[in-house]
């Protein structure tokens, strides 16, 4: 792989209750290590969410209710997992979007502090939709010349992922293998959070994305409208969402 580290990436897939970002938990997280010497070391855990199994989600990973009750929660496992990704980077397949906006909830819930801000996140299928649109699968055959026999179990999703990035790395020459590089390349759009409810304007300032004040200035906002940062609190929004806002909301106040 001609990738060029200068910390570990962790290239990682999680299984999950539901697709709800703010809502729902990990069933099972599975990470596969690259460190800058190349060497790789994976680890699996399977989690008690502590919620209720969506019947589409059972569908899609195969893991139900019966096989996790038994199993312990995130919290327990908060630690041992933050301890593997800490100090690395992280990829993965829809990670940006979904996987790591998860992962992050689950940290504040179990008060672990990870500063996002200060990592490179490679979303491999950002990549793969600008290159050749279309899923996991398809990307493995595509590149690899590989079935995906075990789709949505999340070490063979994570172990696919994995191979997929190294051969985008090999086909495309105008990929520089640079995390700084791909991190920028990985990029949807200019949000602040995970979920894209605060975008970045031109003028480098935090704006709403959602709302009847889309488009304006978040401290704007909060400074006309003391009430609706109360609101933001209390409503149905991630928590890393929330925390973004609190930041905000202080450094109005400390101006």
């Amino acid at each position: 792989m001609r990738l060029k580290l200068n910390r570990p990436i962790c290239f990682f897939d999680l299984e999950t209750t539901g697709a709800k970002v703010g809502k729902d938990r990990i069933v099972e997280i599975a990470i596969l290590r690259v460190d800058i010497d190349k060497t790789e070391s994976q680890k699996v855990w399977r989690i008690n969410p502590e919620m209720e199994i969506s019947y589409q989600a059972v569908q899609v990973h195969g893991i139900t209710n019966e096989m996790v009750k038994s199993e312990p929660n995130f919290a327990y496992y908060s630690n041992e997992i933050y301890q593997f990704i800490k100090g690395c980077d992280l990829s993965g397949f829809n990670a940006i979007k979904f996987d790591i906006p998860i992962l992050v909830e689950e940290l504040i819930r179990a008060k672990i502090e990870f500063d996002f801000t200060q990592i490179r996140m490679i979303d491999s299928q950002v990549i793969y939709h600008k290159k050749e649109p279309r899923n996991l699968t398809a990307a493995l055959k595509f590149y690899c010349n590989k079935d995906l026999e075990n789709a949505h179990s999340a070490l063979d999703d994570t172990i696919a992922t994995y191979e997929v990035f190294k051969a985008q790395l090999e086909k495309y020459s105008d990929l520089e293998p640079d995390m700084d590089f791909l991190n920028e390349y990985s990029k949807r759009n200019n949000n602040l959070d995970f979920a894209g409810k605060i975008r970045i304007d031109s003028d480098n300032d935090a704006t709403f994305a959602f709302g009847k004040y889309t488009g304006q200035k978040v401290v704007d906002v909060f400074k006309n409208d003391s009430g609706y940062y109360s609101w933001i609190m209390k409503g149905d929004f991630p928590e890393y969402t929330k925390k973004i806002f609190t930041k905000l909301k202080l450094s109005l106040i400390n101006s």
